[in-house]
């Protein structure tokens, strides 16, 4: 039996009803609400087997009965040679009822012990949740571990990426903070690329920069850059480092964050 039908005082009083009549966790079931009830009715709903677990509960359904298969032939044997135990077989079957309740009960507990270990552990590794990620998009993907002596770099390829990474990285950056937020800690910085697009980024970052300095230097007035993160920030810092002509200052506060592009011999 893959579903049954519950009543009670309440929807949650019937959904509970049927659960104990179906034998099975409330996860693994799928909920119709058939009547809300009210002052003089009950409520009632329909519970049925989801069918990511059909198969499940279909195999235990076959071994009932092909329980009471041999149950029964037993019985019809004993009759045929006139010596019919019909106390001895109800015993059997009972016993049998109850063993296979006990099991029942405890595969149930064992499920919802591993769902609670499941939820507890938050923690997933960087490639699962990325295959997790791009499956639920319905993108198909390849994903190549780069690793060096402090950082382990994640480079995620496919088709269409630019949707993705979204208008200057912002789904890019997003994707990254989830994916180290549910990484576990470890010795080594975890990266994320898809599509090359740290490195094309950084390039593009690095030749503004030089495009303003030039600006800055010719004009003697500072340059205020769009905000950006961190490791954003970092570029242009670094791009201009060894420019003697130009200084750059960080100002602001997250995330709206901005760098600052200063002459040496600074004019108002």
């Amino acid at each position: 039996m893959l579903q049954a039908e519950g009543t009670g005082k309440t929807i949650e009083k019937a959904i509970e009803n049927a659960l104990l009549e179906l034998k099975a966790p409330r996860e693994d079931v799928d909920i119709k609400i058939l009547n809300e009830g009210g002052l003089f009715k009950k409520a009632k709903v329909l519970v049925s087997i989801s069918k990511d677990v059909e198969e499940k509960y279909q195999a235990k359904s076959k071994k009932k009965a092909e329980v009471k298969v041999e149950v029964k032939e037993e019985k019809v044997a004993e009759t045929k040679t006139g010596k019919p135990q019909e106390k001895e077989i109800k015993k059997e079957v009972k016993a049998e009822a109850k063993k296979e309740k006990k099991e029942e009960k405890a595969e149930i507990k064992e499920e919802k012990k591993a769902e609670k270990t499941k939820k507890e552990n938050k923690y997933v590794e960087p490639k699962e949740f990325l295959e997790g990620f791009f499956k639920a998009l319905d993108k198909e993907i390849s994903i190549e571990i780069i690793e060096d002596e402090q950082t382990i770099t994640y480079s995620v390829d496919g088709e269409n990426m630019g949707e993705i990474i979204g208008r200057r990285g912002e789904c890019f950056y997003a994707i990254s903070n989830i994916m180290k937020t549910l990484t576990p800690k470890q010795d080594k910085r975890i990266l994320l690329d898809i599509s090359n697009y740290k490195e094309k980024r950084e390039e593009s970052l690095s030749s503004t920069a030089r495009r303003i300095a030039n600006k800055v230097a010719k004009s003697g007035r500072y340059y205020k850059l769009e905000p950006m993160n961190a490791s954003e920030r970092r570029v242009i810092h670094t791009a201009l480092q060894n420019d003697d002509r130009v200084t750059t200052l960080s100002k602001g506060s997250e995330p709206r964050r901005y760098v600052i592009i200063f002459p040496k011999e600074y004019k108002e």
